[in-house]
């Protein structure tokens, strides 16, 4: 696919937009202000694959806060703000990396411009961060409710705000709870302006519904080339967030890091506990680095072939199955040895 040519901001070390690769975003759900427990979950998603983290700074303590977890976290910090302009300045005296903001609610013109002037000191980018439910009443009267037309005007009219005062470094979000309606907006977006766009379904749910949500309207519009870096919004553990974008970045070839498992379905032709195999194959091969492509198939129809594709798999039998390594036979192996030589196999390359 060919991304779309948009213009290269960074948030402390990580590079958005351009030919930069899409980075994988989340959010600390721990109240700010408790730095320990901030901190353990910003250290578990840098674990996890992460490259940028956000904090609501809605409070004094939450702003004296980042500078605390800041020297104690090494990936990049962005504070979302919301109405009150003072905690923007005061994250940004603390160390903030970038600030995720909506001009329209952080009150008058020359607030907005105070903000923008210690970004432009500190060589902050700003996220403008429009949701289908933040629309103002007049725009929502003048584009008949909410819909695309509505979400990117919302938008622009923010960009021109911090354009009048000479700021560039955005990037911009365009997120709802319907699908359609966000791909529609991202589109529509595209087309106008050439800032990076974070991409995101806003209260997608659990992690089984808002997974699918996610993956399906973020996975489309990066298909199509849209889109610089991505938020999975879930309500559950933020890691899960993380993995779920990395698996949506790796089914695009967007993201190579880490190893690729493939497994079949299963039907009646299995005569191995594909299942359990690949569950548990799953959970112990997590955390490997290496890129490389792993098969685990339950049967002789598919699964020699598929395997063969793969760096290194199995393909059932009848109570036992074939190691494939670099295209090639290299054992039959009992069906209670299977995994277990598998990974001593995958340990080795």
């Amino acid at each position: 696919m060919e991304r779309q040519n948009t213009r290269v901001i960074k948030v402390g070390s990580v590079m958005i937009g351009g030919n930069n690769p899409v980075s994988i975003q989340s959010m600390a759900n721990t109240p700010t202000s408790d730095t320990n427990a901030t901190i353990e979950q910003i250290r578990k998603l840098e674990l996890a694959g992460c490259d940028i983290v956000r904090v609501a700074v809605s409070s004094k303590d939450d702003a004296e806060s980042v500078k605390k977890i800041k020297s104690s976290t090494k990936i990049p910090l962005i504070a979302d703000i919301q109405f009150d302009y003072k905690l923007a300045l005061m994250a940004i005296s603390s160390g903030i990396d970038g600030l995720r903001i909506n001009p329209g609610n952080i009150g008058s013109e020359s607030r907005v411009r105070e903000v923008v002037k210690a970004c432009k000191s500190e060589g902050l980018s700003i996220r403008i961060g429009v949701n289908s439910g933040s629309i103002s009443k007049a725009t929502l009267d003048k584009y008949n409710g909410v819909n695309e037309k509505s979400m990117v005007e919302s938008a622009i009219e923010q960009i021109k705000l911090l354009e009048s005062m000479d700021f560039q470094d955005i990037k911009i979000s365009l997120k709802a709870s319907s699908v359609p309606l966000t791909i529609k907006s991202y589109l529509r977006m595209s087309e106008l302006c050439d800032y990076p766009l974070h991409l995101g379904i806003t209260e997608a749910g659990t992690p089984w519904r808002g997974t699918i949500k996610s993956s399906v309207g973020i996975g489309a519009l990066l298909a199509m080339g849209v889109g610089d870096t991505i938020r999975v919004s879930l309500t559950g553990d933020p890691v899960e967030e993380v993995r779920v974008g990395k698996e949506i970045l790796k089914s695009l070839g967007l993201l190579s890091d880490g190893l690729e498992l493939i497994s079949c379905p299963t039907c009646s032709r299995t005569h191995i506990d594909l299942i359990s195999i690949a569950e548990e194959a799953e959970r112990r091969l997590e955390a490997y680095k290496n890129p490389i492509k792993v098969a685990i198939m339950g049967c002789a129809v598919n699964g020699p072939g598929e395997a063969r594709e793969a760096d290194i798999g199995i393909a059932g039998g009848n109570g036992e199955g074939l190691i494939f390594k670099n295209g090639k036979i290299i054992r039959k192996v009992p069906e209670k040895d299977l995994l277990e030589e598998l990974i001593k196999e995958i340990e080795l390359i």
